[in-house]
């Protein structure tokens, strides 16, 4: 009797083993830790714009403020240049001649200063920074993007995992966990831009 209460005891044991691997607790949990890590690399990615943007907003400004000021010495120098007339009078003017000097020197040294950038930088690169701004800011939110599609999918998993049977079943006896929220477009996000300059 004692040996058939053994086997029995075995068989219900073992019987609940299988029982239990086919429940699904661990998926489940598994899919919650997917769904949270997902949701971690779409706050990644925003942060990685909000500290990214502003920063390359700030050199490509710099540098543009620096050719700027550099083209508009260079055109100021040389309105100066064309606006005194040269002439044999000149000579014998001490004033119109340190004058004269005084411009084409403002437009050499304006000149130097020019040729220094276009030596270091064969052209000028606002326009390329721009153009690399651009691509970062492109960049970002199609990472932006696809970290949002990850989560949707993890969200997807999730779900299906704690409704269906056989885990639908434990869910409702052991974990209570609730079905998680896709990511959703802001109101409004189906309408196409209007781009103005």
């Amino acid at each position: 009797m004692k040996k058939h209460v053994r086997h029995i005891a075995f068989i219900i044991f073992a019987a609940t083993l299988v029982g239990l691997s086919g429940c699904g607790y661990n998926v489940m949990q598994a899919n919650e830790e997917a769904v949270k890590a997902a949701w971690g690399d779409v706050e990644a990615s925003y942060q990685r714009r909000t500290d990214l943007i502003p920063n390359l907003v700030e050199v490509v400004k710099a540098y543009a403020k620096h050719e700027k000021e550099t083209l508009t010495q260079v055109t100021e120098a040389r309105a100066k240049v064309g606006s005194i007339q040269m002439t044999k009078d000149m000579i014998n003017n001490p004033q119109a001649l340190e004058q004269f000097q005084q411009a084409q020197g403002a437009l050499s040294s304006a000149l130097q200063r020019l040729m220094v950038v276009v030596e270091k930088y064969p052209d000028l690169k606002a326009n390329q920074n721009f153009q690399d701004l651009q691509h970062q800011l492109e960049g970002t939110e199609n990472r932006i993007n696809v970290a949002r599609v990850r989560y949707n999918k993890a969200v997807e998993t999730f779900n299906v995992s704690i409704r269906t049977f056989p885990n639908s079943l434990t869910n409702s006896l052991l974990l209570h966990l609730k079905l998680k929220e896709p990511f959703k477009a802001e109101a409004g996000a189906e309408k196409a831009p209007k781009v103005q300059f």
